[in-house]
């Protein structure tokens, strides 16, 4: 019976994605003792009222004997915001219905167990799969440390991302470019390896459907950067630089903000952006980049946009390096996750299976 109210408190976390982070989406609604929404709420970024705390307000002393409906187990720890278990005490609730627990090590069931210990009713696992799916970076972040990857590329029909001499603009149709600009607006940051800078100049940016814009990401090994390129300009967008131990300093461009690894490796940038309080990055990076990305296992989606267009060329680009695989027991396994047309274009989404 819980399933309606809960997938409005999905809903309505839905509506902050790409802010929160490095905390989840979470979205609430309170029931009076009759059964009748009085109040709802959702996280809207880090720093502000979580969600219990914005639908207990809206609720008042109407929350008094109702339940609350929330998609995360309430906190229970003191970090930019006091506990919500305790606001969910003070309100009077006398049941909560969770989705899902939370693995913060802080939180792990602490919060269930404040509740019920308090005397609460607490029903947990309703529509636990999808509020899963809704906060998989979140959830990614916490197990391992690093954020949830996703690769991204454009493609012809015959598997190639530029021409031989180096042509790529434009592989795919407008609508294609469009659903890019979206998905970057749910990122906290976009990674490109020097390559990518030199031959495309990107931008990198949502244009404008997310304020701020995600971070910008460069790793480069040598700085062999060129002195002017769009990402520089860091009053449109924030732009970090980041390389190993050895590179030379006198070629770090002017403007962005620089990150020195003590491996330039996309498992250490990973790493040092999880830190930074991201919870899911996006690979818009070159082949070989984008091999060692998955091989060091910062890649768990790969969103791939096929055109319907022939490009050839034995010498022509492909979205992959070599993964080092000999035999077919060795290749990377997937389930598909979507597949839709987009204009006249094709995105095919594929998850790792781990």
């Amino acid at each position: 019976m819980w399933e309606l109210w809960m997938r409005r408190a999905l809903a309505l976390a839905a509506l902050a994605e790409g802010h929160t982070s490095p905390n989840p989406l979470v979205g609430a609604v309170v029931l009076d003792r009759q059964g009748r929404l009085v109040g709802e709420g959702f996280h809207a970024r880090a720093g502000d009222a979580h969600a219990e705390v914005g639908a207990l307000r809206q609720a008042g002393d109407a929350a008094r004997g109702g339940t609350l409906v929330v998609t995360l187990e309430p906190c229970c720890h003191h970090g930019r915001t006091p506990p919500c278990s305790e606001a969910v005490l003070r309100a009077g609730i006398g049941r909560v219905v969770i989705a899902l627990e939370d693995p913060d090590p802080r939180v792990d069931g602490g919060g269930i167990r404040q509740l019920r210990e308090a005397g609460l009713e607490v029903i947990s696992g309703v529509l636990r799969e999808e509020a899963r799916q809704q906060n998989r970076a979140f959830l990614h972040r916490v197990r391992t440390g690093r954020p949830f990857g996703v690769l991204k590329w454009a493609m012809s029909l015959d598997g190639r991302t530029a021409l031989p001499n180096g042509v790529s603009q434009w592989i795919s149709g407008p609508s294609a470019r469009d659903w890019v600009h979206r998905l970057r607006s749910g990122m906290d940051a976009v990674v490109v390896g020097g390559g990518t800078v030199r031959g495309d100049d990107p931008l990198l940016t949502s244009r404008g459907r997310r304020s701020p814009e995600p971070l910008r990401v460069v790793l480069s090994r040598s700085l062999d950067l060129p002195n002017q390129a769009q990402l520089w300009d860091t009053a449109l967008a924030p732009t970090l630089v980041a390389h190993g131990p050895d590179a030379d300093l006198r070629r770090l461009p002017s403007g962005p903000e620089e990150l020195r690894l003590s491996v330039c490796e996309p498992q250490q940038l990973m790493e040092a952006l999880a830190e930074r309080g991201c919870n899911q990055v996006l690979w818009e990076c070159g082949p070989e980049l984008a091999a060692a990305a998955i091989r060091q296992g910062c890649v768990q989606e790969i969103a791939a946009v096929v055109a319907p267009k022939l490009m050839g060329g034995m010498a022509a680009r492909t979205p992959l390096g070599d993964l080092n695989f000999s035999a077919m027991d060795q290749v990377l396994q997937g389930q598909w996750h979507q597949s839709e047309p987009m204009g006249n274009d094709w995105l095919l989404r594929w998850r790792s299976g781990n």
